[in-house]
């Protein structure tokens, strides 16, 4: 590289080896016995905001709609998929890969919680370690006939989001976010990361907005009032659902019983979804 060298290479006359050589391909190659259509990736900037309730309702819907649907737990340090489906069991595997847990409606999950030797055990890895085990749920694992699979990705912009937007073809993010006005600023992070690896964001989720009191039927703003409309006018992004607070809802992911849980937030988010291109990777 020149010394001068400014890395604009729109703007740059040298015939530098960098040019020459072109970006680094980062990209995995999906198990040979894989096939999946589509892939969601659930983001946020910061944590505490939803995204593995998100995620594991994303899944449900898609599924009661009749697709194949999957979730890679790409949250490795705070795994909690597993536990909202009920999944006790191992995932299985042999010489030719691993084989994703199911859940009760046949919902297709990994996660690390799968395959270490107990639920508690913590994951103490440093970033690079825990972004290789991510890219080996997208290369080892067989994932038969997926439609739609989401990742729960950790918050942040950190190694595992760059690992997944380099590695795993993204057709698009869905962004998870709250009430509270400081959320603005987070969206706008990870809207700006997505603009950068130049993955589509479908649009926003906002969760915990509101509390709908069941002796009067009335809804209370918890958090504040909504900024959710100006920040999606702002980026011109659309705003999927809006999440309530709801006990039963937190007592559905404790007692593992999140795929019955009924409710139809996510229905114009399921729309969004059924629209897209399909996309078969091999």
């Amino acid at each position: 590289m020149s010394e001068q060298c400014t890395e604009s290479c729109s703007s740059c006359a040298e015939d530098c080896a960098e040019r020459k050589e072109g970006k680094p391909d980062f990209s995995a190659k999906l198990h040979e016995k894989s096939s999946v259509k589509k892939v969601i990736g659930i983001v946020s900037g910061k944590g505490g905001v939803g995204k593995s309730l998100v995620t594991s309702l994303l899944a449900v819907t898609m599924r009661r709609r009749g697709y194949q649907a999957a979730i890679l737990d790409a949250d490795i340090t705070g795994p909690s998929i597993p536990k909202a489906f009920g999944i006790k069991e191992k995932a299985r595997g042999g010489e030719s890969g691993l084989l994703p847990a199911k859940s009760r409606t046949g919902i297709d999950i990994m996660s690390i919680n799968l395959l270490l030797e107990k639920d508690t055990d913590p994951v103490i890895w440093r970033g690079p370690v825990i972004a290789g085990v991510v890219k080996q749920f997208w290369t080892d694992v067989i994932w038969k006939d997926v439609d739609f699979m989401f990742i729960d990705m950790p918050p942040g912009t950190g190694d595992v989001p760059l690992t997944v937007f380099q590695s795993i073809p993204v057709d698009g993010i869905i962004v998870v976010t709250s009430p509270q006005e400081l959320v603005s600023m987070i969206v706008t992070k990870a809207v700006k990361m997505a603009e950068v690896m130049t993955i589509p964001v479908l649009g926003l989720v906002e969760n915990m907005s509101y509390f709908k009191c069941p002796d009067n039927g009335k809804e209370y703003q918890i958090f504040g009032d909504s900024h959710i409309e100006e920040i999606a006018a702002e980026h011109n992004l659309k705003v999927l659902a809006k999440l309530p607070i709801e006990p039963k809802i937190a007592a559905a992911c404790d007692q593992g019983t999140i795929e019955l849980f009924e409710g139809n937030w996510f229905d114009p988010a399921a729309e969004v979804l059924e629209k897209m291109e399909g996309k078969k990777n091999a």
